[in-house]
């Protein structure tokens, strides 16, 4: 995955992502892109974007970010996600910026920052994430017991 179509492609099989509207902008080994436009169906109670939303979008890009450079035949699946919420998230559209710290051959730790993109192009940094993702094989049987 190391185009921008293919990483188009990544993105639409995702029918969360296609829900809330993210897109990817960019993308290189170990580095993606993406924006959410904001609409008040993302704003919780106080008219700023729900941190969910926010965290959403940072999760999904530095997991493509780690799939850029997963081995052949591999997932990156996130293990471990921790965000800090630095600012409201307020805008017009919310920008993330992710990327792969260290590749690993079982574990990818990633990084991202959530930027709210004003009307006349001032971006405030609104959101720091960081991520260790998994890196499965895509054979793998899924656990599928109920509880």
């Amino acid at each position: 995955m190391k185009t921008l179509v293919e990483l188009r492609r990544f993105f639409d099989a995702s029918p969360f992502l296609r829900e809330l509207g993210v897109q990817p902008l960019a993308a290189a080994e170990g580095r993606v892109t993406a924006v959410l436009p904001v609409s008040t169906r993302l704003h919780q109670h106080t008219g700023q974007v729900h941190a969910g939303a926010m965290a959403t979008l940072a999760d999904h890009s530095m997991g493509t970010a780690a799939q850029t450079l997963a081995p052949e035949g591999h997932w990156a699946l996130t293990a471990e996600l921790k965000t800090s919420q630095l600012r409201p998230g307020r805008g017009e559209r919310l920008v993330c910026e992710a990327w792969v710290v260290k590749a690993g051959r079982r574990l990818s730790f990633t990084e991202a920052e959530v930027w709210a993109e004003q009307a006349d192009g001032r971006r405030v940094l609104v959101m720091k994430a960081s991520a260790t993702m998994a890196l499965v094989p895509q054979d793998t049987e899924q656990d599928t017991a109920t509880p």
